[in-house]
């Protein structure tokens, strides 16, 4: 199973931490980022919306001089939220979170094996 969008590192994606009602749109969704999260949507940001029962879920984005808004409704069962931090309006997440959010794949069993990373040589 594929995702129909391409997810990646070039862009920040931040999750909203309250419900959302999905008839919202456009310039309800740019409320929300500017006057609750204090943040500026055409930054080329992601924000991620879910409705109550976690079955709809909307992501905005600007770029290109236009919005682009994705929208998944599931057929079955519901998306998997992470735990947030109660004091926070939202949270970023990585590509891969949201990747996993949109497959079904429970966050709270993906493990992350040790990687070699290169460390770069202080210059003088």
């Amino acid at each position: 199973m594929s995702s129909l969008i391409l997810l990646g590192d070039h862009r920040a994606y931040h999750l909203y931490r309250k419900e959302t009602d999905m008839r919202k749109g456009f310039n309800q969704l740019c409320g929300i980022i500017t006057n609750e999260l204090g943040r500026q949507i055409t930054k080329g940001d992601a924000f991620i919306f879910i409705n109550k029962p976690r079955t709809h879920l909307k992501m905005l984005v600007y770029e290109q001089g236009g919005f682009t808004l994705f929208y998944r409704r599931l057929e079955k069962g519901a998306f998997e939220v992470p735990a947030f931090d109660l004091d926070a309006k939202s949270m970023q997440l990585t590509s891969n979170q949201l990747h996993f959010i949109l497959q079904g794949i429970s966050l709270k069993e993906i493990k992350y094996r040790k990687r070699y990373q290169h460390k770069m040589a202080k210059s003088e």
